[in-house]
């Protein structure tokens, strides 16, 4: 039996760092090697869960040292001073983290030369297939259907439209062999006028606690075509990212997502 993998856990207090830390507590084939977050957190110096023996720190040299792999789910700055400790001691991450700018996304691209990384939207199984759904849809019912992204997340969202819609409208985009950055309408207020043909258009809901809900829509003349996904748990995401983090033992350097996790490229 190979020896269980080391994972490190960004972002530890947060609600995607507890869910990975329950997750990983459960896995035989992997061990919490580290939990890092920023020195203010209310829980540094404390246990990442009850269950574990590890405790919470700053020091992101030392947790990144420590591992195999890096999984992070926490804030594209925060994520940024993570990669590069992780390009230089030669360790895998898994980057769940959405928003970063045009020059990040770069820096990533550039790092993925030295480690292997799984970055992706969203890492649920269920989200991932509806990715690969609505290429298929949007090759098949082409331009007379108008389409339309509408997701909901929880009142602390930061970013807006969410990352996993942004994927989905570029599954949408290659779908049609266009890019999304040329037919993507991200808000519509006033006088906006008749909807540009061949737009896929983006609607955002933020409140609540909702985890994750994302539809799209197919909207043509008498009838119209619905595939969605809702996420009830973020141990969803978590058991994704954890089997991404094994997928990447044995990896050389690269830049893959959760259809190469998958096997769905």
């Amino acid at each position: 039996m190979s020896e269980a993998l080391r994972v490190t856990i960004t972002g530890a207090g947060g609600r995607m760092g507890q869910a990975l830390a329950y997750a990983a507590q459960g896995r035989s084939d992997l061990r919490i090697a580290a939990a890092l977050d920023h020195a203010q957190a209310e829980g540094m110096g404390r246990p990442v869960i009850p269950e574990a023996a590890v405790l919470v720190s700053s020091d992101v040299a030392a947790a990144v040292s420590a591992c195999d792999v890096v999984v992070d789910f926490t804030r594209p700055e925060a994520t940024m001073a993570v990669l590069e400790a992780a390009r230089q001691a030669g360790r895998g991450m898994v980057i769940g983290t959405t928003g970063f700018s045009t020059s990040q996304l770069a820096d990533i691209d550039t790092a993925s030369a030295d480690i292997p990384i799984v970055m992706a939207a969203n890492f649920s199984l269920g989200v991932n297939l509806l990715r690969a759904m609505v290429v298929r849809a949007a090759q098949s019912l082409g331009q007379d259907f108008d389409i339309e992204i509408v997701e909901a997340h929880h009142r602390h969202k930061v970013d807006a439209p969410s990352g996993t819609a942004l994927a989905l409208g570029e599954a949408a985009a290659e779908g049609r062999g266009v890019s999304l950055r040329d037919v993507a309408v991200m808000s519509r207020e006033g006088h906006t006028g008749a909807r540009p043909e061949g737009s896929i258009g983006f609607a955002t809901v933020r409140g609540g606690d909702i985890v994750g809900d994302h539809q799209v829509l197919f909207l043509g003349d008498g009838e119209r075509v619905e595939i969605g996904h809702r996420a009830s748990s973020r141990a969803t995401f978590a058991n994704g990212a954890l089997r991404a983090a094994a997928w990447l033992r044995g990896r050389g350097p690269g830049r893959y997502d959760m259809f190469d996790v998958l096997g769905l490229s």
